[in-house]
């Protein structure tokens, strides 16, 4: 049985930005023919917490995934990260999903404590919230994508892949 997945990546923040890396990840992922996989993209989301919250929610509505990949930009990092927690003050909250046996055997990523305590962290927090209260069968996860480049991209695609095939295999 194939499982629906919802995938989001975030819209560019600064002037300079000719795009954001999620994504950039997101299309070359849509471009791939033959997925078996129910995958749905919310892309370009606004780089606002509560905008960007209102809109995977009402998509999580929608299309009743059993999976949330969140997606968003972090241009200092070499590797996909998946992040393990989100924070709000002193609040954290941490995925449901076993990291550790999702990523085994990957080569371009890494399990990350640290979401950014920017928007992403925002938007993981709240969906995790969201998610525990109204729907804690959705399993959630959140992936930190560094800048694609020709060298990187065929890694981070494939490591990306296993990811979602792993989580329409549970």
């Amino acid at each position: 049985m194939t499982k629906r997945m919802l995938l989001t990546s975030f819209n560019i923040w600064l002037p300079e930005q000719k795009s954001n890396s999620s994504d950039d990840l997101l299309v070359e992922v849509s471009k791939l023919k033959d997925l078996p996989h129910d995958l749905n993209f919310l892309r370009q989301l606004p780089v606002d917490v509560e905008l960007a919250r209102s809109q995977v929610i009402e998509k999580i509505h929608e299309l009743q995934p059993e999976t949330l990949i969140c997606c968003g930009m972090a241009a200092k990092r070499q590797q996909l990260n998946v992040e393990a927690v989100a924070c709000c003050g002193e609040s954290v909250l941490q995925t449901a999903v076993d990291l550790e046996k999702l990523v085994e055997g990957a080569v371009a990523i890494e399990i990350s404590y640290d979401c950014g305590k920017f928007v992403c962290e925002g938007l993981y927090y709240s969906m995790l919230d969201y998610l525990r209260q109204h729907q804690p069968q959705l399993r959630c996860i959140f992936v930190h994508v560094p800048i694609l480049t020709e060298e990187n991209l065929p890694l981070i695609v494939a490591d990306f892949l296993l990811i979602v095939h792993r989580l329409a295999l549970w």
